[in-house]
């Protein structure tokens, strides 16, 4: 059975997952937004990418998530904080699905050999708070053994499961977005991760929401 098998209640990580890596998509085109650097854009002050990254650190300082690396996939121009891992589907452009696989080979390759951590998150910096629902997904997926074959645990969005914001068994997310080691290109996303079995999490609608006209901007408020 592939696609989600249904809403789930929002629980709290129980901390069985030793890791948790995390890649943060900052790329595209931004076309309405006018063309301009979406990770770069201020948000009650802040640029929208720094928000999700002091997001995941505050959860992480504060025990709610599980310590791991992070990955963002976003173009030159875009400054990160000192340290923070970068990477970027070659060429350029081709897409969420080409530029989580390339966060993933990014994060396979500073690990320098080691295991990758278990448990992959994938966000997006145009949903601001979108750190926030990362534990009650991971204590869904981490309650998933009992539910057979689940690949990730993702959030909703209105009527629909946005799978931008989830965590994934690395390997299963391996698998659809670089099956046999090619990543994928150009391809839509709910095609690619729709095809593994996910639990959508109630309760995580707000923090799927995602800016993409100044209005939405604007309208922010965390």
């Amino acid at each position: 059975m592939m696609g989600a098998p249904g809403p789930v209640d929002a629980l709290g990580a129980t901390g069985t997952i030793g890791a948790l890596d995390a890649v943060v998509l900052a790329g595209g085109t931004a076309r309405r937004l006018g063309g301009v650097s979406k990770p770069d854009v201020l948000v009650a002050g802040r640029r929208m990418l720094d928000h999700v990254l002091e997001g995941l650190a505050a959860l992480r300082g504060g025990g709610a998530l599980p310590a791991g690396r992070i990955v963002v996939v976003a173009p030159p121009e875009v400054a990160l904080p000192p340290g923070e891992l970068r990477a970027l589907e070659d060429p350029p452009l081709g897409g969420p699905v080409a530029g989580i696989a390339a966060g993933l080979q990014a994060l396979a390759a500073d690990a320098g050999g080691s295991a990758p951590a278990p448990v992959t998150a994938v966000l997006t910096c145009d949903a601001p708070g979108a750190a926030t629902a990362l534990p009650p997904l991971l204590g869904a997926l981490e309650a998933a053994p009992a539910v057979p074959g689940i690949d990730g645990a993702c959030a909703r969005a209105g009527d629909h499961t946005q799978y931008l914001l989830g965590v994934y068994w690395t390997p299963a997310l391996l698998g659809a977005v670089a099956p046999g080691g090619a990543p994928l290109r150009d391809r839509a996303v709910h095609r690619t991760l729709g095809a593994l079995r996910v639990l959508e999490v109630a309760g995580t609608e707000r923090a799927a929401v995602d800016l993409d006209t100044w209005e939405q901007v604007r309208a922010w408020e965390g």
